[in-house]
């Protein structure tokens, strides 16, 4: 049986144009009203391939997830140069900390910008402190020190932004930053690197059923989690017999990118 998240519905092939989100962030659902299954951010490319009243059904362009949005989060491209490389920031109306913000911006949001001069940028979203972006072709080195920009981040189910994340969004988002491709959900992302045994090393990844976190060291992890309902870093030993005492079993996976 085919997978909807990845294999589109061949009833919804109606369309094939490349758009971006234009709002700080986009539920995608399995059905239109559905629950929220993942999120995109602002400036994200898709493509819509079919457009009924207000919702659209799009494939995401990050990992090929398929699912619906509202009709008006998307818009035609902007051709974006830069991303948000901090847990998030904020876009101004004018170069002026003190001036109103229009909206916030989260960690992954891509921008256009067109004037690079002073300590803000100016962009198709707004001015944006300068500090607070990365040129796209900029790639971190090290995925624990992106996922440690979303300490404290509540958790929310399905969540990819710095308003709210979960286990897999957590990996997504520290994986992409450094330029390793990785699937939007947990249950993929146990295909990434490969086997691992013996000690923990850094960025090595742990899995169990429904559930994944990245190792730091060889006795901590950070994970977003429904425990503490944040991203927080948690001993190995400790998350381990935590989640086979309250019933979700042993770890399922230990791989190394």
């Amino acid at each position: 049986m085919s997978d909807p998240r990845l294999t589109p519905d061949p009833a919804l092939l109606t369309r094939n144009d490349l758009d971006e989100i234009c709002v700080p962030y986009a539920n995608l659902t399995r059905t239109p009203w559905g629950a929220r299954d993942r999120q995109g951010v602002y400036g994200e490319a898709l493509t819509v391939l079919h457009v009924s009243g207000a919702h659209s059904y799009v494939r995401l362009a990050r990992d090929g997830y398929h699912g619906f949005i509202c009709s008006s989060d998307h818009r035609a491209p902007q051709a974006p140069t830069h991303r948000v490389c901090t847990r998030g920031t904020h876009a101004y109306a004018e170069p002026d900390i003190k001036q109103p913000e229009r909206f916030g911006l989260s960690h992954s949001s891509q921008v256009a910008v067109t004037d690079t001069s002073g300590a803000f940028v100016k962009s198709n979203a707004g001015f944006i402190p300068s500090v607070h972006l990365d040129p796209l072709s900029t790639e971190h080195s090290d995925p624990a020190d992106v996922a440690a920009l979303f300490l404290g981040t509540p958790y929310l189910w399905g969540g990819n932004s710095c308003w709210g994340i979960d286990c897999s969004g957590l990996i997504q988002a520290a994986l992409l930053a450094c330029g390793i491709p990785c699937p939007g959900d947990s249950d993929m992302q146990q295909s990434l690197g490969a086997p691992a045994t013996g000690p923990c090393k850094r960025n090595d990844l742990l899995f169990w059923k429904g559930h994944v976190a990245l190792i730091t060291d060889p006795d901590t992890l950070i994970h977003a989690n429904a425990a503490s309902m944040s991203t927080t870093y948690e001993p190995i030993e400790a998350t381990i017999a935590r989640i086979q005492t309250q019933g979700d079993g042993p770890v399922t996976a230990h791989r190394r990118l």
